[in-house]
């Protein structure tokens, strides 16, 4: 079962019991309480669920199928969809057949798949869709090795032959294997060990080519009882997942899930985020920052674009609260007629809106992860009474790395590390991890793995960062990031735009000056604000550049800027900016699958826009 990946390394002894692997987990939960509802998911415009019982049942369908497809322990198995139950139950039954799931955003392009697979040797595929079905189609020549396409839903063509089969006739070609020989999978599932391979997810490849990180049933069983000793999660809570299940924010999740024995519930798509939280009333949703930053700058965009006396209410609450906001940051005490005022006549009303009538009124906290939150976005939502517990992670960490406690939450920081795992802060501030979910290497990387993983197991995260007096980790900015200017000064980008992000006008920034004399940014907007801010200006405009290029905006957004730079050292501050004629975006390749930009990339695609704010001619 693919051990030679992994480098000879000390594995830290883990201080507290974990499940034998992912599938006990499950059959723990049927043991316990087999009719319970385990999932919770929209089919035909209706919300249904499986029991316990019944989606041991379905996913043990899924792993005798695979056995009938001839699948073999430690073959490589790949999902190529959005997160659904559908994705779940197949990884589940990949698992019980011994094999290793490989799952892959269902945003990439045809080229990024045929790399996926093609690196990972998958046998088959699952697809999400017709539409995941024709990136297939397109790369099928380039794939040998991938024997049978099945998809979750939709219809193959006549010319698929027998190259595509239906997700339920997987399934009944499974339960008659079941029913004819149930010896043959038990036996299989029987002989799952720990340090098996369960999963191999890959990297963005934003700084080179994706690697395959592999993860093992113990790094998620491990990630599953070090979660639950936190006390993130309480055993019967709904969770609304809508991360991507290639990711390992969302990998982590399910583990804790099957290990406390909740609810997992799926969000219908990213888009219906609110409207599914509505319905399912969920307690808990974990979530990247972008998802905090649009929902702050919706709503303070509506409050400040209300006309009359309203908008200028919830703006003057609003210049109190950045004074709030900052005070916090420095460890200052807030307060006075103004601010009670302020909390009574307009943040009351703003918490009573998002808890009870988008949130469905049991929403016990968020989890973000994947990417910086900006202290004064988690200032607000505590403001309305909302907790966001931010945590810190990699692929390479299974994900769970480091999280604020419930009752013990510090805004800034990225909580202490989970039980069972350690830091270390090397001489030049990278953070060192070692515990139960580092990976066991880089898939067929032997010396890939050697440069991040050392034979004690600490994993060179890349990231720079310092723990304070209570063990909490700060995090400083990705080490690859650092800009180091032509004075030798450095400066950690990340922090700058999390700082910029927090005007409603503002969408996306990417600060630069790397080498240069001074710091610019590439600055993209927020298009719904902009457009409502320039109609209170009585100017209507036709689309997305004309915005961007209209002096009112620019003004505007100067002036968030200028505020910024008041609060940082001179060499930190931005001396100019541009704005972009178009916003990043996932479908245009600027973004990663976790809605991060890539940074390289937009340096690259508006280059002349850079270089032109660093013109002599125009100082």
């Amino acid at each position: 079962m693919m051990r030679a990946e992994a480098q000879d390394q000390i594995r830290p002894t883990i201080p507290f019991p974990i499940p034998e692997n992912m599938l006990r987990m499950v059959e723990e939960q049927v043991s316990k309480q087999p009719a319970a509802r385990a999932t919770f998911y929209k089919a035909g415009g209706e919300w249904k669920s499986h029991s316990w019982t019944a989606l041991w049942n379905e996913l043990r369908s899924v792993g005798a199928a695979l056995l009938e497809e001839g699948v073999q322990s430690g073959d490589r198995v790949a999902i190529l969809s959005a997160t659904r139950v559908e994705h779940a139950v197949a990884d589940f039954g990949i698992l019980a057949a011994r094999a290793i799931t490989v799952p892959i955003y269902h945003s990439h392009t045809p080229d990024e798949v045929h790399y996926v697979l093609e690196d990972s040797g998958s046998v088959i595929v699952f697809a999400e869709n017709e539409e995941q079905l024709a990136k297939l189609r397109k790369i099928r020549e380039r794939i040998p090795k991938v024997r049978r396409v099945v998809l979750f839903e939709g219809q193959p063509a006549p010319t698929d032959g027998d190259w595509v089969l239906r997700f339920d006739e997987l399934k009944k070609k499974g339960e008659a294997s079941l029913a004819a020989d149930p010896s043959r999978l038990e036996e299989r599932m029987a002989s799952i060990e720990a340090e098996d391979t369960a999963c191999i997810l890959y990297t963005s490849g934003t700084t080179g080519v994706p690697k395959g990180v592999v993860l093992t049933h113990r790094n998620w069983c491990y990630e599953a009882a070090a979660v639950a000793r936190v006390g993130l999660f309480e055993p019967g809570e709904i969770i609304l997942l809508f991360l991507s299940l290639a990711h390992s924010f969302a990998k982590v999740t399910v583990a804790a899930w099957l290990h406390l024995g909740g609810v997992l519930a799926f969000a219908e798509s990213p888009e219906k985020v609110v409207d599914n939280c509505a319905e399912v009333r969920p307690n808990i949703m974990p979530a990247a920052p972008r998802v905090f930053e649009k929902v702050y700058t919706a709503v303070v965009g509506m409050g400040t674009s209300q006309p009359g006396i309203k908008g200028a209410l919830f703006r003057w609450a609003m210049g109190l609260f950045e004074k709030y906001a900052r005070a916090r940051q420095e460890g200052r005490s807030f307060g006075g007629l103004q601010w009670t005022l302020a909390r009574k006549l307009v943040f009351s009303k703003v918490a009573r809106l998002l808890k009870e009538q988008r949130l469905g009124g049991r929403m016990r906290l968020f989890i973000s992860g994947s990417a910086p939150l900006a202290p004064s976005i988690a200032y607000f939502f505590d403001l309305l009474g909302i907790t966001i517990l931010e945590g810190y992670g990699l692929t390479e960490t299974s994900a769970g790395t480091a999280v604020n406690p419930p009752h013990r939450n510090k805004i800034g920081t990225v909580g202490p590390p989970v039980p069972g795992t350690e830091f270390r802060i090397a001489e030049d501030g990278e953070i060192l991890v070692r515990g139960g979910g580092v990976m066991k290497g880089y898939y067929n990387r032997p010396e890939d793995t050697a440069k991040v993983l050392d034979a004690e197991g600490w994993f060179r995260t890349g990231d720079v960062g310092s723990l304070d007096e209570d063990g909490y980790l700060r995090i400083t900015d990705r080490k690859k990031d650092i800009i180091v200017t032509a004075g030798g000064k450095n400066v950690a980008p990340q922090k700058i735009e999390s700082y910029l992000k927090t005007d409603p006008l503002i969408s996306q920034v990417v600060v630069h000056g790397d080498r240069r004399k001074y710091l610019t940014a590439l600055i993209t907007i927020e298009a719904n604000n902009a457009r409502k801010f320039l109609e209170q200006r009585g100017v209507k405009v036709s689309s997305y550049e004309e915005m961007t290029r209209h002096p009112a905006i620019r003004e505007a957004i100067q002036k968030t800027v200028d505020r910024v730079n008041e609060q940082l050292p001179r060499y930190e501050t931005i001396k100019k900016f541009a704005i972009p004629p178009e916003d990043f975006t996932l479908e245009g390749g600027d973004l990663t699958p976790t809605l991060k930009v890539k940074r390289k990339l937009a340096e690259q695609k508006y280059k002349d826009l850079l270089d032109a704010m660093y013109d002599e001619r125009f100082d």
